[in-house]
């Protein structure tokens, strides 16, 4: 190494040799880059900025890399990936300091340790300065969609004209919508866990559909459009199993079909429907409305819903766990029986004193309609209020 702070391989000045070859080098970093850009320029800069390095040992300061952070923020416009920035960077290291080694003398060890160090060092530097840069880009980015998505979202819910908001948000408005309302049970926990939670279902949403999905997402629930071409309810139904396992907690989802012009109606039977599965103790799970067309109905005040109601009144706990066990499975009285934990001629003794205190037979076809909506009406009665109100 020589006695100054000046780099020496080969017998001659190492900033001369990083001069002369820097057209030759911008070129073969530009060639290996991981992808198609204009980039001579940038990879020019990185090269003097480079060469200040290995001529005066000293780092570049956080000013000095202003042109890093906007380069990535530009890259961060045009959609490339981070890792293909970062890796650039890298490449252009690798490049110099195989150029530098093949002019190395026996006796230029020292020098060459010194210049690995110091090519550490600036990737150090660069990388924090392409990570900053990167990010800040990306959050505004992601803070102009949101705003726009947001923005066609409330279009949508209040029914507005909702073109001029896709045409903001850069989205094409779809054939249908499939608006759903979900629920989430037990959903208590931390501020953190709620965010963990928030994030998870966001990323099983987000991978739907290739189409921007839309949502409003609080601590219990929310509302969600999933824009898609036809109505494939099955799909939708692996969607929302996904949610539930992907949340850890109970996902109860009412979900209508709808063109864009009729969201905002949807979206109040959505969360009707899904108020009505609540209220009723369904599985988790996806309900439409014509998986509850009898209890729905009863939702709807009048003197028949607790008229039926009172026609199980005369029954006790026991006796109405055997009506509810044997309408469940069938009219399967082994099922029931297996259900209820107890022999299958105790499920017939019950069900004839049922039919003794209340006038209605389980086993008679024309009585199962009347049973089926005392059950309903009973549900609705002493289960949680429909919610209308709007999410938050």
């Amino acid at each position: 190494m020589s006695g100054d702070k000046s780099l020496v391989l080969g017998g001659r000045a190492l900033s001369d040799r990083l001069i002369t070859a820097m057209p030759a080098l911008t070129r073969e970093i530009v060639a290996a880059l991981p992808f198609d850009s204009d980039a001579a320029r940038t990879v020019q800069k990185a090269l003097r900025s480079f060469c200040r390095v290995l001529t005066t040992r000293a780092q570049p300061t956080e000013n000095e890399l202003a042109w890093v952070r906007e380069s990535a923020a530009r890259r961060a416009e045009e959609g490339l990936p981070i890792e293909a920035v970062l890796t650039a960077y890298h490449v252009g290291a690798s490049v110099c300091t195989q150029a530098l080694q093949r002019e190395a003398d026996p006796a230029d060890i020292a020098d060459l340790l010194t210049i690995q160090q110091l090519v550490l060092g600036f990737l150090q530097r660069v990388t924090a300065a392409v990570a900053a840069g990167y990010f800040e880009q990306r959050r505004t980015m992601l803070g102009d969609e949101h705003g726009a998505r947001q923005a066609l979202l409330t279009a949508l819910l209040d029914g507005q004209p909702a073109g001029p908001a896709a045409e903001r948000a850069g989205i094409r408005l779809p054939a249908w919508y499939v608006v759903v309302h979900l629920s989430l049970g037990d959903a208590a926990g931390s501020s953190i866990a709620a965010r963990r939670r928030w994030r998870r279902l966001r990323v099983e949403l987000e991978h739907a559909t290739t189409e921007p999905v839309l949502s409003m997402l609080s601590g219990d629930g929310g509302i969600v459009l999933i824009p898609v071409s036809t109505l494939d309810w099955d799909r939708v139904g692996r969607l929302v199993e996904r949610l539930n396992a992907a949340s850890g907690v109970r996902v109860l989802a009412g979900a209508v079909g709808t063109e864009p012009a009729g969201v905002a109606a949807a979206a109040v039977l959505a969360r009707e429907v899904v108020g009505v599965a609540r209220a009723v103790g369904r599985e988790p799970g996806l309900y439409r409305l014509d998986d509850l067309l009898v209890e729905y109905q009863l939702t709807r005040p009048s003197a028949a819903r607790a008229r039926l109601a009172e026609l199980l009144d005369p029954i006790d706990a026991d006796l109405l766990a055997t009506l509810r066990a044997y309408v469940e499975t069938g009219l399967n009285r082994q099922r029931a029986a297996r259900l209820l934990h107890v022999h299958p001629n105790t499920v017939d003794y019950r069900l004839r004193k049922i039919a003794i205190h209340t006038g209605l037979d389980a086993t008679r076809a024309a009585d199962l309609p009347r049973i089926a909506a005392a059950l309903a009406a009973r549900d609705i009665g002493s289960g949680a209020s429909v919610s209308t109100q709007t999410p938050n």
